[in-house]
């Protein structure tokens, strides 16, 4: 059944006329959401203005992950799709800090010019990348790599470095990987700093969260300093102390080691390292590390026994602690927790999923990342961290950075210490901004690409971690880019070709190839790369110049595709063909264009792999095959907690900011228009009613809002959720748009302007957006 959100489609999208006869509906089309990283299948109906608008939205049936499902905030997608600030023509900055419109020729020859000139001067190290992709769109990152690798870059990052790269690191040692974990069957389900009732993360959250709730067998708990909405129903509600994380999941494991609780058969059968890392936790005082989280040592115990005796537990960390203090020991403690109690390849615990392609590298030691050229900041799973980009930008250092490519991406806005991060990019020798927007970043680049929006083109995310059926969707293009726009693979493209780097003849050899049929088409691709190795370099974009345009309809940015089956089949070629993919196929060859032709075939999503629980453990990917315990680098931390006080603002600062919390209608800054959000149009600040009542505020009062970073007038809203002490903003708010009378107004508050670039996790990088101290002033009804 079709799971629509109560609210309906965009109050942009007109709706058919009124004459129009018996009410004609266009026919449904499959699309994805683009709002957060389930993407769920949809189903749109286009009309209105030039039939450009979503004027019905509604889950789909068919997509074999969400089967139907969808939250509130797909049906408001026609606020991104159609806007006034929309750009048409790039856009060139004058001396004067103005811009002014450029032909597309003019755009790409100086762009590539420039870029080109600054590789030669300074090599291509001395520029960075910044985005390729958002939460709904995946491939601008891999036709980037061609130009990326014209031009000799090395260094990247994305908004993925500002959030997992801990967690990242910690699973790469450990596991060989990611994880993900199997809620729908579990007995216990554990969230750490996750409310999936508005951030999502898993499928179908909110039919999974309710059907745990009520089953009187299983087990929901929640580890969260507000009592989120995923809290209203959990069975166990831990409101930690905000930064306290660190404290609590180690006196739940200092449980589980005293108490004699750990899968000792299970961690001998898989798992190195056991002996090692208990002997930290076995003398641990749980009574004190209870107290500085905030929670009764009697309740730590009996959710330590819980987890230890359940049959399976799936357990999810987000932001709430990867954006935090200790987060990247938080992902440590978190993932010892679940292994030395033997939660892991199993039904209803945590799994190593397949994937389509990796979104991240991984790491396996302290040795094996490399560091940025100035600061020797980490860069975990090829991702420097974000909060080093200013510093890596802002020195005279000979190896500092000097231009910048920015692709799908609003790092002015999103990354911590706006003031900053804008002063070092107006510093760079050239910034470069593809978007379809003015975004913030824009405004301080010497050219701006525009592109076509997420709905103009072929598109997917590579976040595909269904098990045991996982799930790939390339969708279609549902309307053609305004005139002028093309995608970003058209673009680099275009790029390379006015660089002088892409090979006429090969793409010209490979098109022909393509139209003599498949087997011709390998046989050419194998002797094009045989003698010129390097095209390797640049497939993405080979691949589509000489196929995309042959590929069915709306499907052309799907050519890049090709490539990446190629890859896939040679580590996942029996989960693929248990999918039913490539039954007649006679090698690994046959099967990957198999693949690549179910993609094309399934406009609602294909399952690609299907697993089977004992296939987690063999992908177990560390260098001997087993789950390693032992991380050594995170030990003198974990000691340190001992004598280390509760977390506690300044006295200057006395509140605790979360800075970017998910709510019913927040998500990135893509969506620019505020009309969009049905609720909490300007993102108030929750703030405790015995915190307000403190300072003199009722419900609705403007509020001033300072840290050591600066400061910014806001609404108040009083929330019994928070904790006293603890306050929220929403994230994506703090963009302008274009009012009634056509003047740019803010709504909102920008949560980066309030953060400092000095606030990091100490191993990764990652920022403490979560734990920012803050001050609260009333402001008289003159001041506001």
């Amino acid at each position: 059944m079709h799971s629509p959100s109560p609210d309906s489609p965009s109050a942009t999208a007109p709706q058919a006329d009124a004459d129009d006869g018996a009410h004609r509906h266009a026919p449904w089309q499959h699309t994805a959401c683009i709002l957060c990283e389930n993407n769920c299948g949809l189903e749109v109906e286009l009309g209105g203005e030039g039939g450009r608008h979503l004027v019905r939205v509604r889950g789909d049936d068919a997509h074999p992950a969400s089967r139907g499902y969808a939250c509130e905030k797909a049906s408001r997608m026609d606020y991104y799709q159609n806007g006034p600030q929309r750009l048409t023509r790039p856009m060139r900055r004058r001396p004067d800090g103005s811009f002014e419109a450029i032909d597309w020729d003019t755009a790409l020859r100086e762009v590539t010019q420039r870029a080109m000139a600054l590789a030669g001067r300074h090599g291509g190290a001395s520029l960075l990348y910044y985005g390729g992709g958002g939460q709904g769109n995946h491939l601008p990152g891999l036709y980037s790599r061609a130009m990326r690798a014209a031009l000799g870059m090395r260094y990247q990052s994305s908004a993925i470095a500002q959030e997992k790269t801990g967690a990242f690191y910690v699973a790469g040692c450990m596991l060989g990987g990611v994880a993900r974990a199997d809620f729908e069957h579990a007995e216990v389900a554990l969230l750490i700093g996750k409310n999936p009732w508005h951030s999502h993360g898993i499928p179908k959250a909110r039919v999974t969260l309710r059907e745990i709730a009520r089953d009187p067998a299983r087990t929901l708990i929640v580890i969260d300093p507000r009592r989120s909405e995923t809290a209203d129903i959990a069975d166990i509600h831990l409101a930690v102390r905000p930064g306290a994380d660190a404290f609590l999941l180690a006196a739940l494991i200092g449980t589980v080691v005293q108490e004699g609780l750990l899968a000792d058969a299970w961690l001998q059968a898989h798992a190195d390292g056991a002996a090692e890392v208990t002997a930290l936790f076995a003398y641990l005082d749980v009574a004190a590390h209870a107290r500085k989280a905030g929670i009764d040592e009697a309740v730590v115990r009996d959710v330590a026994r819980r987890i230890a005796r359940a049959r399976s537990v799936a357990s999810f960390e987000d932001l709430g602690v990867q954006m935090n203090r200790h987060s990247t020991l938080v992902s440590y403690l978190h993932l010892l927790l679940v292994l030395l109690t033997g939660h892991f390849g199993k039904p209803g615990t945590l799994y190593r999923p397949t994937a389509l392609v990796p979104i991240v590298g991984t790491a396996s030691g302290p040795g094996s990342y490399k560091r940025t050229p100035v600061t020797g900041a980490p860069i975990i799973g090829g991702l420097m961290p974000c909060n080093s980009i200013p510093e890596e930008i802002l020195t005279d250092h000979p190896q500092r950075f000097r231009g910048l490519w920015v692709e799908s991406a609003n790092p002015a806005h999103s990354l911590a210490d706006g003031p900053r991060m804008r002063e070092a990019l107006a510093a760079l020798d050239l910034l470069v901004v593809v978007d379809v927007a003015m975004t913030e970043t824009a405004r301080l680049a010497h050219y701006v690409l525009p592109v076509a929006s997420q709905l103009e083109k072929a598109e997917a995310t590579f976040f595909n971690f269904e098990f045991p059926h996982n799930v790939f969707h390339l969708r279609r293009a549902l309307l053609p880019p305004p005139d002028g726009l093309f995608s970003e693979a058209e673009l680099h493209a275009r790029l390379l070709e006015t660089a002088g780097v892409l090979p006429a003849d090969a793409v010209a050899a490979l098109r022909t190839a393509w139209q003599a049929g498949r087997p011709a088409f390998r046989r050419a691709f194998a002797e094009l790369t045989a003698a010129t190795p390097q095209v390797l370099a640049l497939l993405p974009v080979l691949l589509y110049r000489a196929i995309g345009d042959l590929l069915p309809t709306g499907l052309a940015e799907g050519a890049g595709l090709w490539g990446v089956c190629q890859l896939a089949v040679k580590h996942q070629r029996e989960p693929i063909r248990r999918a039913g993919i490539g039954a007649e196929a006679k090698d690994n060859a046959e099967l990957a264009d198999a693949l690549f032709d179910a993609i094309l075939a399934s406009p609602s999503g294909r399952v690609f792999s299907v697993d089977d629980w004992d296939e987690s453990l063999r992908r177990v990917s560390t260098p001997n095959g087993r789950i390693q315990l032992a991380l050594p680098e995170f030990y003198d931390e974990i000691l340190a907690l001992a004598a280390e006080p509760a977390p506690q603002p300044p006295a200057a600062f006395p509140f605790v900011l979360s800075a970017g919390e998910r709510r019913s209608y927040t998500a990135n800054t893509i969506v620019r228009n505020p009309d969009w959000r049905r609720k909490d149009r300007a993102g108030a600040l929750a703030l405790n009613p015995a915190d307000a009542a403190r300072l003199g505020l009722a419900d609705g009062d403007r509020a001033r809002l300072v840290t050591r970073s600066g400061q910014a007038e806001v609404t108040v809203a009083l929330s019994d959720r928070m904790r006293p002490g603890h306050v929220s903003l929403p994230n994506g708010q703090g963009v302008d748009f274009p009012g009634a009378d056509g003047e740019a107004a803010l709504t909102g508050t920008a949560p980066n302007e309030l953060t400092h670039l000095d606030d990091r996790d100490a191993f990764a990088g990652t920022p403490c957006h979560k734990w920012v101290p803050a001050r609260i002033e009333a402001v008289a009804p003159a001041e506001s």
